[in-house]
C-alpha cells in the first residue's frame, strides 16, 4: 500500500494590509505572481529567491551585517549634492505650551471646542522680513519662520491625530502681512539649490501632504487681516471648505480679507497625486492653472476670489457668522467614518500614484465604514433610518 503523504499546511494567510500590497507591485516592482504567492506563504521566503523576487536588496551572512550597512551608507552618502563643508543647524525642542483647552507654539495656536468637537488653529504670518541673503537663513536656523511654521504645524498635526480623536473639524486662519509671506516664499524661490532652503522646502511639501491624508474635515475662514498669500495660501487649497468674508464686519477697521498666489502654489508642494493643489482643483480646466500665473501677487477680493475658484463661499456681514456656524453644525452631525470615505475620495483626484494608493484612497475603498458601529450598530445609520430615531455616533476620527 502506497505511503500517504500528510496534507500541506492549511494555516490561514496573514492577511497582509493593502498598503504593504501596494509596496510591493508598485515601489519593490515584485512580479505580480509572485506577489501573489509571497502574500499567501505564511513562513515567508529568504535567501537568494528574496534577492531575485526583489523582496529586498542584497542578502548578507550575520558576521558582515554590520560592515555592509556601513559601507553602503557611505556610498549612499557621496552621492549627495550637499556641500561637504556644509554646517548643520540645530533644531531645538519644541517650545509647545498645553493647557486646558488651547496648545501654543511661537506661529501656530490652537483653541479646542470639545463640545462641538472642532478645533481651530490660527498660523501667524512672519513678523518680520526674510533675511537679505542665504547665510542670514543659515545664521537664523529654526528661527527662519517657514521652518518654524512646519515644525510647529507638523507637530500640531500629529497631536491631534493622536490625542484629540474626537476633534473631527480643523478650522484654519491666519493673521499677518501677506507682504511678508510673499517676500519669504520669494526666498524660497530664489534660493531653492540652497541646501537647507531645499530642505524646508521638503519639509513643508510633507507637513502640507500629512494634513492632506489626515482623517478630519478641513475648514478654512478668510476674514480681514487673514495672510492667506503662497505658502500658507495652500492651506485654503487643501481645505475640503473655504469661507471667505465679503467686506469687513461692524467695527472692524481693517480692509477687506484677499488672498495671493505665488509661484510657490504651482510645483513644489505637490499632492500625494503628484499635482499642485491649484492643478487638482482645476483638474478638467488645466488652462485656468496658466490664468492664474498671470495673477501671482496680486490681491484678490472675495468677488475675485470666487470668479477665480479659490474659494468656496463668500457670505458677506449679515450672513456671516449663520453661514459658517450652519457648515460646521451640519458637518457635525455626519457619521465620522462616513466623512473619513468621503474626503479621502474626493481630496485625490486626478492620476493615481504609488503614495495616493497607500495613503489616501484606501481607507475609503475599504468596506470597514459599513462593517464599524457607526453603521450596523443598534443606533448606527443604516439600523436606525427611516425610523425616525437619530443616529448615535462615536465621533473618533480613525
Amino acid at each position: 500500500m502506497p505511503s500517504r503523504r500528510p496534507p500541506p499546511s492549511r494555516g490561514r494567510p496573514t492577511c497582509p494590509g493593502t498598503g504593504g500590497l501596494t509596496r510591493l507591485v508598485d515601489k519593490r516592482k515584485v512580479r505580480r505572481d509572485r506577489a501573489d504567492f509571497f502574500c499567501t506563504l505564511e513562513e515567508g521566503i529568504k535567501g537568494q529567491r528574496a534577492v531575485d523576487w526583489r523582496l529586498v536588496d542584497e542578502v548578507v551572512p550575520r558576521s558582515k551585517l554590520e560592515e555592509t550597512v556601513r559601507r553602503r551608507a557611505v556610498e549612499r552618502a557621496a552621492r549627495s549634492d550637499r556641500p561637504a563643508t556644509a554646517t548643520g543647524i540645530v533644531l531645538p525642542p519644541l517650545e509647545r505650551a498645553i493647557g486646558g483647552d488651547r496648545i501654543e507654539y511661537g506661529t501656530v495656536a490652537c483653541a479646542i471646542d470639545r463640545t462641538r468637537g472642532v478645533a481651530e488653529i490660527t498660523v501667524q504670518g512672519p513678523a518680520a522680513p526674510p533675511p537679505a541673503s542665504l547665510a542670514g537663513v543659515h545664521a537664523a536656523g529654526a528661527a527662519f519662520w517657514p521652518l518654524a511654521l512646519a515644525r510647529q504645524l507638523d507637530d500640531l498635526i500629529l497631536h491631534l491625530r493622536t490625542n484629540e480623536e474626537e476633534l473631527g473639524i480643523w478650522i484654519f486662519k491666519t493673521q499677518g502681512s501677506s507682504d511678508l509671506v510673499e517676500a519669504h516664499d520669494r526666498l524660497l524661490q530664489d534660493h531653492a539649490a540652497d541646501w537647507l532652503v531645499r530642505e524646508v522646502r521638503l519639509y513643508l511639501k510633507r507637513t502640507l501632504k500629512r494634513l492632506d491624508v489626515s482623517s478630519r474635515s478641513l475648514f478654512v475662514l478668510i476674514e480681514p487681516g487673514s495672510c492667506f498669500a503662497g505658502t500658507l495660501l495652500e492651506l485654503a487649497l487643501a481645505a475640503d471648505r473655504s469661507y471667505m468674508l465679503d467686506g469687513t464686519l461692524e467695527g472692524d477697521a481693517r480692509k477687506p480679507a484677499a488672498v495671493r498666489l505665488t509661484g510657490m502654489n504651482v510645483g513644489p508642494y505637490p499632492m500625494v497625486n503628484g499635482l499642485s493643489r491649484l492643478s487638482s482643483r482645476f483638474l478638467d480646466e488645466p488652462a485656468r492653472v496658466d490664468e492664474l500665473k498671470r495673477q501671482f501677487g496680486e490681491d484678490l477680493d472675495a468677488r475675485a476670489a470666487a470668479d477665480a475658484g479659490l474659494v468656496t463661499f463668500t457670505p458677506d456681514e449679515i450672513d456671516w457668522e449663520d453661514e459658517v456656524r450652519l457648515g460646521i453644525e451640519a458637518r457635525a452631525a455626519f457619521s465620522p467614518d462616513a466623512l473619513t470615505g468621503m474626503e479621502a475620495s474626493l481630496r485625490f483626484g486626478g492620476p493615481e500614484t504609488l503614495e495616493s494608493k497607500i495613503f489616501s484612497r484606501l481607507s475609503a475603498w475599504q468596506n470597514w465604514i459599513f462593517q464599524r458601529p457607526n453603521a450596523v450598530g443598534d443606533t448606527g445609520s443604516l439600523r436606525v433610518y427611516g425610523t425616525g430615531q437619530r443616529s448615535e455616533f462615536d465621533r473618533r476620527r480613525v
